[in-house]
């Protein structure tokens, strides 16, 4: 493949949420916003966790209140990130290792991007089939 960096297919802006909001809120945003996926920031925008449509899913299964719950309780806090400089088959290769659709792209804590399943999907789809 050519040399494709992960900052040129991320999407931004990013999506952030701090930690005190109420997993209502959130998902309501995530649906007017048409995401799967946000990032979790503290007050100076670094990087404290994620919340995706999955986490969702497992907490209406376990019966948790999104009005009386808040992302802090749900999101999830060891993330896996990548760098903007990471080449995008090294991304790809994360993304599928861990099972994830969404992947946090940072400079240092700080996000700069997310890139996704779909990110990943359209660029393949552009390619030329002799670069395939």
């Amino acid at each position: 493949m050519l040399d494709i960096f992960a900052g040129s297919l991320m999407s931004t802006p990013v999506e952030s949420v701090t930690p005190d909001a109420s997993l209502q809120t959130v998902a309501q945003r995530m649906i007017e916003s048409d995401i799967g996926s946000v990032v979790v920031v503290d007050d100076t925008g670094n990087l404290e966790g994620i919340l995706t449509g999955t986490d969702f899913v497992e907490l209406a299964a376990d019966g948790v209140s999104p009005a009386e719950t808040t992302v802090s309780d749900a999101m999830t806090t060891d993330v896996v990130t990548a760098s903007a400089t990471d080449s995008i088959e090294d991304v790809a290769a994360t993304i599928t290792s861990h099972g994830f659709r969404h992947l946090p792209i940072v400079d240092g804590r700080a996000v700069v991007g997310i890139l996704t399943t779909a990110d990943l999907a359209d660029y393949l789809s552009k390619l030329e089939p002799s670069v395939r």
